[in-house]
């Protein structure tokens, strides 16, 4: 199974040191608060947030800097398995 990785907006707030934390990811036109950041890595070219949003739901977001972009790579819904975030489930 290959995942599929979406492209999404994010609003951010840039803390003390600049540096951007998701407050808000967008799935098409709706809205999803982060209501908790779980855990945050960073790879060569990426950084990685894995957030809980208002719905219960966990993300794992990543964002290109030098690109200035975001991607959703993986969701899990509130009380199920994890699911790439094409929707398939396992």
């Amino acid at each position: 199974m290959s995942a599929t990785i979406i492209r999404t907006r994010v609003e951010c707030y840039a803390g003390h040191r600049g540096e951007e934390t998701p407050r808000r990811l967008y799935f098409g036109e709706r809205p999803i608060a982060v209501a908790e950041v779980l855990d945050q890595w960073l790879a060569p070219d990426h950084r990685y947030f894995k957030v809980r949003g208002e719905d219960g739901a966990l993300y794992i977001l990543r964002h290109d800097v030098a690109a200035d972009v975001w991607e959703l790579v993986m969701f899990e819904r509130a009380g199920r398995g994890a699911q790439d975030s094409g929707g398939s489930g396992k």
